[in-house]
């Protein structure tokens, strides 16, 4: 057994093995993802504050910095993210300590370290009818990449895909179905498929896009590679960030404006579940902030006025 505790000169040689087990005894493909972002977040802070040792002192401290962190969007980090990048902590730490690495007690009492309370539901952002209309006539589409950007926002808004689906869809996927145009087989968290309908100006904006593009198999949506052409693909990253780049919030954010905006258009509550892939209709109400409205609030009720 070695020292209680992983020194800097360890650092290296150590953790990035051991971020690689943790990740390889993951499953899902999502969780994988999750974990390694949050796995980068704390090997990323741990080097920068020059950290010298690995104890429960350490990551009390890295709760603190995520509590406190500002993400690009303008909002503190939800009690569901900073969890997350704990549970990813715990988890680099009982492999750690199952390889011999630090005591066991040391990482029992790492693993005490407590998750932050959730308060409420969180209502999240989404853009209003007339921002999601100003959002999807944003891009140029007297270029190429104008119309690739154009098809991937209304694809966002009009189906609510995660930005993973999105970054994934397939020529094939886009077919007719009983009279209208809907995405097949789209699999999500939990391994779950569901088939997805769009409108007829979400695909009219997808052909525009394709044909342009000459895209008649494979991916959707391609890189645009300055003197090269038209790649292969796009990351989820790189979806995100013409999302953040049209609409200034998240592609979480996108799905949650289709979930709210087909609500307030009357669509019923269950084909919206259905759509986004949710296992439970009280997923849905949550993420729909159902038990909460604020544009008929009780206080618009009371009949009261200035003057």
């Amino acid at each position: 057994m070695t020292s209680e505790v992983i020194v800097r000169r360890d650092l290296e040689k150590d953790l990035e093995r051991i971020k690689s087990l943790v990740l390889s005894g993951l499953a899902s493909k999502q969780s994988k993802i999750a974990y390694e972002k949050g796995l980068d977040s704390f090997l990323g802070w741990y080097k920068r504050t020059d950290q010298q040792v690995l104890n429960k002192a350490c990551v009390l401290a890295y709760r603190a910095m995520l509590q406190n962190t500002i993400s690009k969007y303008g909002r503190k980090l939800s009690s569901a993210t900073v969890n997350l990048r704990l549970a990813a902590v715990r988890r680099l730490v009982v492999e750690l300590s199952d390889n011999g690495l630090i005591d066991p007690m040391l990482a029992y009492q790492i693993g005490k370290v407590k998750g932050l309370k959730s308060e409420g539901i969180r209502t999240g952002n989404w853009l209003a009818k007339k921002e999601a209309q100003s959002v999807l006539r944003k891009p140029d589409t007297d270029t190429l990449k104008g119309l690739r950007d154009r098809a991937l926002l209304w694809v966002g808004i009009n189906s609510g895909l995660r930005r993973s689906e999105i970054a994934s869809l397939t020529i094939d996927k886009v077919v007719m179905r009983e009279s209208r145009w809907v995405l097949l087989d789209i699999v999500g968290k939990g391994g779950r498929v569901r088939t997805v309908p769009i409108s007829a100006n979400c695909k009219e904006a997808l052909d525009a896009w394709t044909k342009k593009a000459d895209i008649t198999s494979g991916r959707v949506f391609r890189s645009l590679i300055p003197g090269k052409g038209i790649g292969e693909s796009m990351t989820s990253q790189a979806v995100q960030d013409v999302i953040v780049k049209y609409a200034g919030v998240s592609a979480h954010d996108l799905r949650r404006t289709y979930a709210k905006l087909a609500r307030q258009g009357g669509s019923e509550i269950e084909q919206i579940q259905l759509s986004l892939g949710h296992a439970s209709i009280q997923t849905t109400e949550r993420y729909l902030g159902t038990e909460q409205s604020l544009t008929s609030a009780p206080c618009d009720f009371q009949g009261l006025k200035l003057q």
